[in-house]
């Protein structure tokens, strides 16, 4: 029975996993509500932010902020957004590809790339690629705080405000429902007075407002645009943590449904095994009996 004693350690072997997947199942399926609130929580303010700065743009035609200024450079900054852990499926493969794509297509026109990496996962990528990487922000653990991502999204931030820096992307998982996330390369740089105005109407903005500016209207919408485009980045992290508990959640679902049926057909292959062994002694019993 040697054959069957082997078998009946993998059997234990995929049963142990089938309990740590499933362990892991139902912990990604706690975290994830509470991402998800966190993600929802975090676009009224970006919205407000919107609205407002979009307001103060069309008070003030005279003067233009950095940020919605095109710049004539050779160099275009990359913020990616991934995961530190993996075992969330293809959620980090899906997102890094289209990163790849952009890669080689600013080669091909002889154009520059710097990277911001907010994920273990995506600095391990960017640096196996040869990018360059100005910054990177790792272990953020299950919670985002914005403090953590300041410092090295602003090494971008004033590289593009310097005019070093032609146009700053931002690459995340974008959040669509639990079975379904969608990796998106969204422009952050330079902002469009006309695509803010839009996405402020789409949101019940009104425009026309007046407002009562201290110090000065120029220092109000600095301020405003350097914490919109933070917040534009925030919530870009939200949505990707959200996503990475969904995409675990249903990896962790799947391999515990692979690993009981692995089960299954250990199981049985088992069993024929066992009958074999059973229905040879009996045949060899009755072929001694029929000798004596």
């Amino acid at each position: 029975m040697a054959a069957g004693k082997e078998i009946r350690g993998k059997i234990k072997s995929v049963e142990n996993t089938k309990k740590i997947t499933k362990a892991m199942e139902m912990v990604a399926a706690s975290k994830m509500r509470k991402a998800q609130e966190r993600m929802r929580a975090a676009r009224p303010y970006s919205e407000k932010i919107r609205n407002i700065a979009s307001n103060l743009g069309k008070a003030n035609p005279e003067y233009t902020h950095a940020f919605m200024q095109a710049n004539e450079s050779k160099t275009t900054g990359f913020i990616v957004v991934t995961t530190d852990k993996g075992l969330c499926g293809g959620m980090n493969t899906n997102v890094l590809r289209i990163v790849t794509s952009k890669l080689r297509d600013l080669q091909a026109a002889g154009d520059t790339a710097q990277a911001v990496a907010i994920g273990n996962k995506g600095l391990g990528f960017l640096n196996r690629v040869g990018a360059k990487v100005v910054a990177h922000a790792t272990q953020l653990g299950d919670t985002p705080h914005l403090d953590k991502l300041i410092g090295p999204v602003k090494v971008l931030l004033d590289a593009y405000a310097k005019g070093e820096l032609k146009a700053v992307y931002l690459c995340y998982t974008k959040f669509i429902n639990t079975m379904k996330q969608e990796p998106v390369v969204q422009q952050l740089l330079p902002l469009s007075a006309a695509e803010m105005s839009e996405q402020a109407k789409a949101s019940g903005g009104q425009h026309g407002w007046d407002y009562i500016y201290e110090p000065d209207a120029q220092s109000v919408i600095d301020d405003l645009l350097t914490r919109y485009v933070e917040a534009l980045v925030y919530q870009a992290v939200a949505e990707n943590m959200a996503s990475e508990q969904s995409a675990r959640m249903v990896a962790m679902k799947s391999a515990t449904d692979n690993a009981g049926s692995v089960i299954g057909e250990l199981k049985l292959v088992y069993n024929k095994t066992r009958q074999a062994a059973i229905t040879k002694e009996l045949s060899e019993i009755v072929a001694g009996a029929a000798a004596v």
